[in-house]
């Protein structure tokens, strides 16, 4: 499937769920898996700032909590109030590359409506991941 409308709905419903009241910096995410069901994530920060979460961590964590499995995912979208569209941290490039296949496309946008599409390796080139202990 490719982006449309719904993914940048759903996102926006996604970072309003979002709680950053330190950063003030809210973020959602739409993952959706290959068999079409869908996770709202949020970042969900806490005052000892290392014990936060961030929106792509936290639908990923929910869809393996709900029996998903690695390579089950078609594609996640990313919201931010930002002019530009941003791109994952380090740590979500880290386990988008441990969960999701390499060729999964990462739908990056802001609240204008501006998308940005790379695809998992893209985000983390020449990355480690399991796949690679095979």
């Amino acid at each position: 499937m490719a982006y449309n409308e719904t993914y940048f709905k759903e996102v926006r419903e996604a970072q309003s769920k979002a709680y950053a009241p330190y950063s003030n910096f809210k973020v959602g995410a739409y993952l959706i898996t290959k068999d079409g069901k869908s996770y709202h994530g949020a970042n969900v920060e806490n005052a000892a700032y290392p014990d936060s979460i961030c929106a792509e961590r936290s639908s990923l964590v929910a869809a393996i909590s709900d029996g998903y499995r690695p390579s089950d995912f078609e594609s996640i979208t990313v919201t931010v109030d930002a002019n530009e569209p941003s791109s994952p941290c380090g740590s979500c490039r880290q386990v988008l590359k441990e969960l999701c296949d390499d060729d999964m496309p990462v739908y990056m946008t802001n609240h204008k409506g501006d998308m940005k599409m790379l695809t998992v390796n893209e985000l983390l080139p020449l990355g480690f991941s399991g796949k690679d202990l095979d």
